[in-house]
């Protein structure tokens, strides 16, 4: 059989979209390292030092490649929290690893989701009892202040809004509640911006400008960064590529087989309930019907996704593991996907444009399975 291996095929293609990405970094004025940008780094590195304590949010998919190389090595452990954040969407057996890992190398670290309230009550207390823990403060008067840092689209402004909320009811304050920009746009925090989490003793967070370094030198990372957090603008990558790499790492993953048992059940319930919507409310406008059908959002539709990648993963007669084969089955996958989307067919080659963005974001938003990109090397 000719071809390669399968893993050829995903460092090939992660090395061309790790390339693509060094390439916009030179240009300063329209790539992903703008003037603003570092004009962010300058500013957050000089409030470093003032600060009590520095979170490090990072994506629980990629807990290595997501790290914030603004922060010093020589940068007291004591003073800094790795948080890993969205671990709704990650593996959640190598998340335990990774934060063993971490313990073993002296840095305080935790898992946690920024949209989940118990998670965040969990950190919150946990921030409480290492601001005792380290200044051993219990007088009103002192003032704590914990910076936010990270790269683009890990979560930080999120929970930076659900610390606020949370620290204020639980501190019983009144008065109207701030709120930190949230985006799923690389880049959207512009200032530096100070939330109250926490009385006696006063607790502010300050949540930052996601940033990264001018240069990554490894495209590895650039790629990972790119696939799952959308750190770098996906026109500047190439969505497809970045579809048929997820494609990839899909097809060779365990994932697909979780939808054996549910997925005959949900997608008969989901579709008719969706029939039965449809006949009941007649009074709905077509340009409201057509929305909702074209939305992938939708239940019915994330199934329909989910059957016919589980269906051509299943009855695929090559070898995965074999770049030939498995660059067929990812066309094959394309085409089946476009029907799931309700794509109209006479989008003809535009189509796989609209099928990689639709994907694209039903893996970051974890529709699609959960996993952890970064190797444990322990």
């Amino acid at each position: 059989m000719n071809g390669k291996g399968s893993n050829y095929y995903i460092k090939t293609l992660a090395t061309e979209i790790g390339n693509r990405v060094k390439l916009a970094a030179r240009n300063r004025g329209k790539g992903w390292y703008t003037p603003f940008m570092a004009a962010a780094s300058r500013a957050i590195a000089e409030r470093i030092p003032l600060v009590d304590f520095v979170v490090e949010v990072r994506d629980a998919r990629i807990p290595m490649s997501s790290e914030c190389q603004l922060l010093s090595n020589d940068m007291p452990s004591s003073r800094r929290i790795i948080v890993m954040n969205k671990m709704d969407l990650a593996n959640r057996s190598q998340l335990k690893d990774w934060v063993k890992y971490f313990d073993q190398r002296n840095y305080i670290s935790c898992v946690l989701n920024s949209h989940n309230k118990d998670s965040v009550k969990l950190f919150l207390n946990f921030l409480q009892a290492q601001i005792r823990a380290l200044k051993n403060i219990d007088h009103s008067s002192h003032t704590v202040t914990i910076m936010l840092v990270g790269t683009p689209n890990v979560g930080k402004s999120a929970l930076a809004n659900s610390l606020h909320q949370i620290g204020r009811i639980s501190a019983a304050e009144k008065g109207k509640l701030k709120h930190a920009i949230v985006s799923p746009h690389p880049g959207e925090t512009k200032d530096i911006s100070s939330l109250k989490i926490g009385s006696h003793p006063n607790i502010y967070v300050l949540d930052t400008p996601s940033i990264l370094p001018p240069q990554i030198r490894e495209a590895e990372v650039c790629t990972k960064l790119a696939l799952t957090a959308g750190a770098i603008e996906d026109c500047l990558v190439g969505e497809k590529e970045l579809a048929q790499l997820f494609l990839a790492i899909l097809n060779l993953s365990d994932e697909y087989k979780k939808w054996t048992n549910l997925l005959l059940h949900e997608y008969d319930k989901s579709f008719a309930n969706h029939k039965t919507e449809c006949s009941s409310d007649r009074q709905l406008d077509t340009k409201e019907k057509k929305q909702y059908v074209t939305d992938h959002t939708q239940d019915f539709i994330v199934n329909d996704a989910r059957r016919v990648l589980f269906e051509k993963i299943s009855c695929f007669n090559g070898d995965k593991q074999n770049e030939v084969d498995l660059e067929k089955l990812i066309r094959l996958q394309f085409t089946a996907l476009a029907e799931a989307f309700r794509l109209p067919p006479e989008l003809g080659d535009d189509a796989d444009s609209k099928v990689a963005a639709k994907l694209l974001n039903l893996y970051r938003t974890g529709r699609l399975g959960h996993y952890t990109l970064d190797p444990l090397d322990m």
